[in-house]
């Protein structure tokens, strides 16, 4: 039996045998949607190979349970490349979602825009990424399944079901290009001019490796980035990682409205 599989069991054991529908990592200051499930909270700590709480602002327990409606599987933290240099850190949880019977997999986080009509506190649909941090989460892999085909990599169907959402809650839900940059330094104003460049609406240290590797794993991905700064050069603002958990909470409120609504019409 893999350690996936061996994981598995030990979530089932203590939450059901009732596969998830939907699987969320949620970003940083996010962790609050985590305590609405009616469930079972298991921490990391009790899963092997799942990451711990390396970043602050991240709540390292995995919650499956009733949202709305919908058995959910709620990942409260996740780990990112730039606390190990391993890209496919989250191989393993969502190795554990897929075999729990999960197939669609929804992702936050929180970035910082490029574009003067996306601000603090807004949210932005990702309709595509660009991983500007080069390192692939499936270098290693052995088999050719490795040759993952990625332009249906955000699913069209979720997005547009998260839009119609977003409508019927009255929150403006832009749709952009995220880009992927390393971390944990922020950007420097000449890399935020060159993305613009480039076609990037929005830039962040997280999200796409857990794309690439949902894809790989054929789970159904999309993905929502809270607005917490305007990227390097762009305004006055200091950026820093507190300003960012001070600001995540002004958009978290309004993505929870569209993920409620998202998920009580699904």
């Amino acid at each position: 039996m893999s350690k996936s599989a061996e994981l598995a069991a030990v979530i089932r054991a203590r939450a059901g045998a009732e596969p998830p529908e939907f699987g969320l990592i949620l970003g940083s200051g996010l962790g609050h949607l985590s305590g609405t499930v009616d469930g079972v909270a298991i921490p990391y700590s009790d899963l092997p190979g799942f990451p711990h709480a390396g970043v602050s602002g991240h709540v390292p327990q995995l919650v499956i349970g009733e949202l709305e409606g919908h058995r959910v599987a709620i990942f409260g933290g996740r780990a990112h490349y730039y606390e190990s240099g391993k890209p496919d850190a989250m191989r393993l949880p969502l190795e554990v979602l897929r075999d729990l019977g999960c197939e669609k997999l929804i992702l936050t986080n929180a970035a910082g825009s490029v574009r003067e009509d996306i601000q603090p506190g807004g949210l932005m649909l990702l309709r595509d990424h660009i991983a500007f941090a080069g390192n692939n989460p499936l270098i290693g892999e052995q088999t050719d399944a490795r040759f993952v085909p990625l332009t249906d990599a955000h699913d069209a169907r979720m997005r547009a079901a998260l839009q119609r959402a977003a409508v019927k809650e009255g929150v403006d839900l832009s749709e952009g290009v995220y880009c992927w940059f390393s971390g944990p330094s922020f950007e420097t104003p000449a890399e935020i001019r060159a993305v613009q460049i480039l076609g990037a609406d929005a830039v962040g240290m997280s999200t796409v490796p857990e794309i690439i590797l949902g894809r790989f794993l054929g789970l159904r991905c999309a993905a929502v980035s809270v607005i917490t700064n305007m990227g390097a050069g762009l305004s006055d603002e200091s950026i820093s990682h507190d300003h960012t958990k001070a600001m995540a909470p002004l958009g978290a409120a309004k993505l929870e409205r569209v993920l409620r609504r998202f998920l009580r019409d699904g």
